[in-house]
């Protein structure tokens, strides 16, 4: 499964990208504010990722620029299953790319492919130190629920306070048009 936006190329992740995803995400930065990488973040940890069997129900994909340049790995965005059997939508992109858009432009994509796989909702949740990726929720249609809650994350090495959201894709498209509308 891929998705083309006007910016981004969505594809899954193949061993020969192991350099490239090391490169991007190698960043403390980063990765704090990420719940299952690791920090330090290593090769093998990139191979692993890269190895991980996903169900074709639960896509993820790295984020590549699309500029008529060589494209450029940019972060990584797709689904996994909570604890409690919720989906889940995670990504983050590297440092030097922040502020451009690109997380909220392949997030439009890949809630829509979540629609037409038939996934009625998705949740979220983002470190409460971690604003930006709050403002990219609400700019996906996300709603915070108004719980927070303690979150362990690999790369502290220790629970952060987590903010939640919800996004519940049988709602009425007129309301997710009219956040596409919303400036990246």
């Amino acid at each position: 499964m891929f998705a083309i936006t006007p910016r981004l190329l969505l594809r899954p992740g193949w061993p020969e990208d192991r350099g490239s995803l090391f490169a991007a995400i190698n960043d403390e930065t980063v990765i704090r504010n990420l719940a299952s990488a690791p920090w330090p973040y290593r090769p093998d940890d990139a191979e692993h990722f890269l190895a991980t069997p996903r169900p074709a129900t639960h896509p993820n994909f790295l984020i590549f620029s699309r500029n008529g340049q060589p494209p450029v790995l940019l972060g990584s965005i797709g689904f996994g299953d909570k604890e409690e059997g919720h989906l889940e939508l995670g990504y983050w992109i590297a440092r030097d790319h922040w502020g451009r858009g690109y997380a909220t432009e392949a997030g439009r994509a890949v809630l829509d492919i979540a629609r037409a796989l038939g996934h009625p909702e998705i949740r979220a949740e983002h470190f409460a130190d971690n604003p930006a990726s709050g403002k990219v929720l609400r700019k996906l249609g996300f709603r915070p629920t108004g719980h927070s809650v303690p979150r362990y994350s690999k790369g502290r090495a220790r629970k952060a306070d987590a903010i939640q959201f919800t996004l519940s894709l049988s709602d009425d498209d007129s309301a997710v048009d009219a956040m596409r509308n919303i400036a990246a």
